[in-house]
């Protein structure tokens, strides 16, 4: 196992492109000591410690109807969310494609999963060492996406989508103290999040009245973002992190077609492929 730290930025089906770098890093028997997960990069981060290649990517692309997590508009509006989130972090895991709990709780690396507080609209960056229940608790409240999602409890506190307070955290990273950082996005060079449109804005606070933390960040969160990519840019011109990131137009949010998100999971893994040389030599520098 080699010390550094690698953060795995969401995206929701985007992360296909993750599941893929980090399917050619199991291949080679590279695990890094620290992990860093948000949203779907926080599903991706816990196949990479239970060491599971290809779990990630069965898990979010199969045609397959009975395998599917999308609701309807029908069940969409009676179950509150547009996702079956019991699907992907109850019977996935325990059935369909199993999780290999004992694997990832004996493991060596370090694995964090990056949540928002509703309350105080800050991210929390949490673990489990045990508790099978819980570890996909804090996967389901990481990946809940705002206003498409219910809201997920977690020892009494409400979370969501990690990604609203932290999607790139790579200042956990730096204070983990380790000399070496490995960062993979799931957005193109260049990329800034734009402005929340003012409807949208409206909408985030209907939905959470209750929480005017929350609501904040959600609303300023592409300032967050952007100052995120800055410095991700400036350490990655310095040399002293290792990006990775897509190089062909990404892929939608909720993308559903087979075919797509393949094409976009196999571009993740040739990525790597194509860079492995250029990482090892940075993890060894």
């Amino acid at each position: 196992m080699t010390t550094a730290t690698i953060v795995l930025e969401g995206g929701a089906t985007r992360g296909v492109f993750t599941s893929g770098a980090l399917d050619y890093l199991m291949e080679q028997d590279l695990y890094l000591s620290h992990v860093i997960g948000v949203s779907a990069g926080s599903c991706n981060g816990v196949d990479y410690v239970s060491k599971q290649p290809g779990r990630t990517r069965d898990c979010m692309i199969h045609k397959e109807k009975e395998y599917s997590y999308y609701y309807g508009f029908t069940k969409f509006i009676r179950e509150k969310s547009l996702l079956d989130m019991d699907m992907v972090f109850d019977k996935y895991p325990n059935e369909l494609f199993p999780f290999d709990f004992d694997t990832y709780f004996a493991s060596e690396m370090e694995c964090e999963i990056v949540t928002t507080n509703c309350e105080t609209g800050r991210a929390e960056y949490m673990k489990e060492e045990g508790d099978r229940d819980r570890l996909m608790k804090l996967c389901r409240a990481s990946s809940s996406m705002p206003l498409v999602s219910p809201i997920v409890n977690v020892d009494g506190i409400p979370y969501l989508d990690g990604g609203l307070a932290d999607s790139i955290p790579i200042k956990r990273a730096l204070e983990k103290g380790n000399d070496k950082i490995v960062l993979i996005l799931t957005r193109n060079p260049g990329y800034r999040k734009k402005p929340t449109t003012k409807a949208v804005a409206n909408l985030y606070r209907r939905a959470y009245k209750k929480y005017p933390n929350l609501v904040r960040t959600t609303i300023r969160r592409n300032h967050v973002y952007n100052r995120q990519m800055e410095l991700v840019e400036r350490l990655e011109e310095e040399g002293r992190i290792f990006v990775l990131r897509p190089l062909i137009p990404t892929v939608s949010r909720l993308e559903k077609d087979y075919d797509t998100l393949m094409h976009f999971y196999e571009h993740g893994y040739k990525t790597m492929k194509k860079e492995y040389k250029a990482l090892i030599e940075y993890l060894e520098a």
